[in-house]
């Protein structure tokens, strides 16, 4: 197996994703969908030795001693990879995660402009959250490239593993990648707060700890940036809330709803024209209203604030959805499919003839 020539072909033909299992064929990921490449089944050899070729030293101690790992690696051309290697019916097994050389900007995603209005921000909690898959960390790279070439700031990132790299430009930005740099998101984040930063980017908000650790960051005066696997505005506030402790949820609600600026949930929809995909978004402001129903635990009625917060920037996700299929870039189909609403939206899509 040409491994060099693997890499350059799934970037030619705009693949996220490569499969490869030790033995049997190799898999790739286009547009969302996987295909199974069943021309060059690369022998157990073959796919081993392009596992190891991947790995240091220390990284090779830890897989042989049964561990999964993730890291970031850099092909020949200077492009860079997110890895995880793992083993399944006995024999190791990676997933590729293809990461463009070039950070795109926020319009080149096609990403609302409330997105430069959260990164101008001075402090406090903003929140990208979506399925695995849907484009969080390039969102997060987009808006971290925004500030770099408009602001001097001093920006650490704890990742895991790292992805995008930044040159310095206005803003001096230090990354530090969990378990290399740092142990842990929630140590690494206590320990920023001595290190002068003006924002944090955390890569995910996995347990209490990071989560109370992140708040308190943003109480204290930085810009915090970080991701949650949820679908919704109002899945993400319950699901910060039921990771802590019962004893501190009143306190996490009062401070949630001081700190939070924004949230932004996104998902990737296969364009029509089959050109790739295209980001629907769900965006909510915190504003007075919001903060209420926060601390009223409210969460049902986030969404009708969404429905009536246009003026500030906030939308649906069915009013994103709805936009792609007015301006013909997604099918009707797609839409409803991808709908956390999708008898709603049937029913608006029939009432305007869509």
């Amino acid at each position: 197996m040409d491994f060099e020539k693997l890499l350059l072909d799934a970037r030619k033909e705009n693949c996220s994703d490569i499969h490869i299992t030790a033995g049997t064929a190799v898999a790739v990921r286009k547009y969302g969908e996987l295909m199974i490449l069943k021309d060059d089944i690369p022998t157990l050899k073959e796919s081993e030795d392009v596992i190891y070729s991947m790995l240091d030293e220390e990284e090779k101690r830890i897989l042989e001693s049964g561990k999964d790992i993730d890291f970031s690696t850099t092909d020949q051309d200077g492009n860079r990879l997110r890895v995880n290697v793992y083993r399944q019916r006995n024999n190791l097994a990676c997933s590729i995660r293809l990461i463009n050389s070039q950070i795109p900007t926020i319009e080149q995603l096609g990403m609302p402009q409330i997105l430069r209005t959260f990164a101008d921000s001075k402090g406090g909690l903003v929140l990208i959250t979506g399925p695995t898959g849907s484009g969080k960390s390039t969102t997060l790279a987009s808006m971290i490239n925004y500030i770099n070439k408009k602001y001097s700031r001093h920006i650490i990132t704890i990742e895991d593993p790292i992805e995008y790299v930044y040159p310095f430009d206005k803003a001096m930005i230090h990354q530090r990648q969990v378990g290399k740099d740092v142990d842990d998101f929630a140590t690494a984040l206590r320990s920023s707060l001595r290190e002068d930063p003006d924002i944090i980017l955390v890569g995910e908000m996995r347990d209490y700890e990071t989560i109370s650790a992140a708040i308190t960051a943003a109480e204290t005066g930085h810009l915090v940036f970080s991701t949650l696997h949820t679908k919704s505005a109002a899945q993400t506030i319950e699901r910060i809330i039921s990771e802590c402790p019962i004893e501190s949820h009143q306190s996490i609600v009062g401070q949630l709803s001081s700190v939070l600026v924004g949230i932004v949930t996104q998902g990737l929809i296969p364009r029509m024209d089959g050109m790739g995909r295209v980001a629907a978004t769900e965006v909510l402001v915190n504003n007075m209203a919001v903060a209420n129903l926060i601390k009223e635990r409210k969460f049902s009625q986030i969404n009708t604030t969404l429905q009536t917060g246009m003026s500030s920037g906030m939308h649906t996700l069915n009013a994103s959805l709805m936009q792609l299929v007015r301006t013909g870039k997604i099918s009707r189909e797609e839409a409803l499919n991808h709908s956390n609403a999708p008898s709603d939206l049937a029913k608006e899509m029939l009432m305007k003839d869509y």
